[in-house]
């Protein structure tokens, strides 16, 4: 198509607000190229830089927006974002759609944040594109490989005689066993996921006293609200990101316990597992900015995007994938992601970082042993400016999930693809005993009472553990008295209570059992009442 319908002849803004104007620049800095250079003869995948959004003469509202107001609550909580409504949230014009569209382009997805459209589109359907009044220039839709389990079990039925659940020695590992002793199991916190698709009809999705609650999805690869298997999927599509979830939100006592298994979920289904699609970045983006406008506290991936950019340029602010994840966690989404299985080699002044494990403040996560030693696969850093990356790790390595394949097996796994959703799991828990936690709040929580930091002070000078095995009792204790059970900042009659509950023999992880001694008696209550109001 070679002219322009009249529709598509539209007022441009005068002009240009401070924070769209730095991420136009920049991506005009770092990827941006003429759009009309040599291009593949079959249909490609590209961004579409738009022109800046024209503004209501009036102040933004909600209904602007697609945000939940949970949202909006969550940004002014932990964000540091000083407008928590921008003109960043406001949707794409559908007339500029249109205009793009009717070039003979198809639509793959949006950016709200960063202001793209990404399209499939033949070289003469692009050379229109970029002949529109409102495009700014293009650039390719980069594509890439997940990050691949290293190795995969076979699958077991029935739980471990004597021992408890199959998860139980990772989550005592990064210290869930005993947050769940205090009573967090993830309640009132929302996590999202991006990943491959979530088949959910395994029992330990299913259990009536904690079934797997799922309050939004979207598949953005058949653009539809079914993130589950469909007709067209390959036959492996949903088993990377059901296992992931199961991490998390699986309830099968004596079998497989998430760590956050109180928690919400909100499913994003980015990842495209046949051979012709890999991961591609802009579902991956769309997936975050889904997430956070439905309100999520924390989002987690298990993906990584590494083909087309050097380690040099792992930066925090070059990958498109690293800056969506810097404008989620501006926002006050806390978010983690995987290293990367690429191996370490020891040398300070190499890394073999996947992206976004770059970004900003994403909690980029490790791998271990069962014993806590550095799985030989895991990633490592530090970033390209020097920061250090990954921050924090969790078992990587024969860890136990659900089955995808078997609603009533376990299977195991390893990969920081593992170690990823159990500390977002971790960090849910974590955040339910500490809502005042902003990012860099929870940031700082996580790597001062990490392993190698509170065994030698700093960070592993390899870059490759970060600041070592995550513990969520720790971050959750902080200036807390060990007497305040409940981590409310205040030793009193809730504390009481759960004491005067759980008074006799102990036979697990007893919170209450102050000093040790196997049994919740008169010494724990003196204890507890000489503390009284701390």
């Amino acid at each position: 198509m070679n002219s322009t319908p009249a529709i598509c002849i539209l007022r441009l803004p005068t002009a240009v607000p401070a924070i769209l104007a730095a991420v136009i620049a920049v991506l005009f800095a770092s990827s941006a190229s003429a759009a009309e250079a040599a291009l593949a003869p079959d249909r490609d995948a590209w961004w579409i830089m738009l022109a800046p959004k024209e503004l209501p003469k009036r102040a933004l509202r909600l209904s602007d927006t697609p945000l939940t107001q949970r949202a909006v609550d969550r940004r002014a909580a932990r964000g540091s974002m000083r407008e928590l409504i921008s003109s960043a949230d406001l949707p794409i014009a559908q007339a500029r759609i249109d205009c793009v569209t009717a070039t003979g382009a198809s639509l793959r997805t949006v950016s709200r944040w960063l202001n793209l459209a990404s399209v499939n589109a033949t070289p003469a359907e692009l050379r229109s594109i970029v002949r529109l009044p409102f495009v700014r220039g293009a650039f390719p839709v980069h594509h890439s490989q997940r990050v691949e389990l290293v190795e995969s079990g076979e699958a077991v039925e029935g739980g471990i005689a004597g021992s408890g659940a199959w998860s139980d020695a990772q989550l005592t590992q990064i210290g869930v066993d005993g947050m769940h002793a205090r009573g967090f199991f993830g309640a009132g916190q929302i996590i999202g996921v991006l990943d491959t698709g979530f088949h959910r009809s395994h029992a330990g999705f299913s259990s009536v006293a904690h079934p797997l609650d799922v309050i939004a999805e979207w598949d953005f690869i058949n653009n539809d609200g079914n993130t589950g298997i469909e007709p067209g999927d390959p036959g492996n599509q949903h088993w990377h990101g059901s296992a992931v979830l199961g991490f998390m939100g699986a309830y099968l006592p004596g079998q497989m316990i998430g760590a956050a298994y109180e928690a919400q979920f909100i499913l994003a289904k980015t990842e495209d597992v046949s051979s012709e699609t890999p991961i591609e970045e802009d579902y991956y983006v769309a997936g975050l900015e889904f997430i956070e406008a439905n309100g999520a506290d924390i989002a987690t991936s298990s993906l990584g995007y590494i083909d087309w950019y050097t380690p040099e340029q792992l930066d925090g602010v070059t990958a498109v994938t690293s800056r969506g994840v810097n404008i989620a966690t501006a926002l006050g989404m806390i978010c983690c992601t995987a290293a990367g299985n690429q191996g370490n080699d020891g040398n300070p002044a190499t890394n073999h970082l996947l992206a976004p494990a770059d970004a900003l403040q994403v909690i980029s996560c490790g791998a271990v042993e069962f014993d806590g030693a550095t799985a030989w696969f895991t990633s490592d850093g530090p970033s390209a400016d020097g920061r250090v990356k990954p921050e924090v790790c969790a078992r990587g390595v024969n860890c136990y999930t659900i089955d995808p394949n078997n609603p009533a097996a376990i299977t195991s796994g390893s990969g920081t693809s593992f170690a990823t959703p159990l500390v977002a799991g971790a960090v849910a828990t974590v955040l339910q005993a500490r809502a005042e936690y902003s990012v860099n709040a929870m940031r700082n929580a996580l790597f001062t009472t990490a392993s190698d930091m509170l065994a030698n002070g700093t960070f592993d000078s390899l870059y490759r553990r970060g600041y070592g095995i995550m513990d969520a009792l720790g971050a959750a204790s902080i200036n807390r008295d060990l007497e305040d059970i409940n981590l409310d900042g205040f030793v009193g009659a809730a504390d009481l209570a759960i004491l005067l509950n759980a008074w006799g023999p102990c036979a697990d992880i007893c919170p209450t059992d102050f000093n040790n001694d196997g049994v919740v008696d008169a010494a724990d209550l003196a204890t507890l009442l000489a503390s009284w109001g701390s």
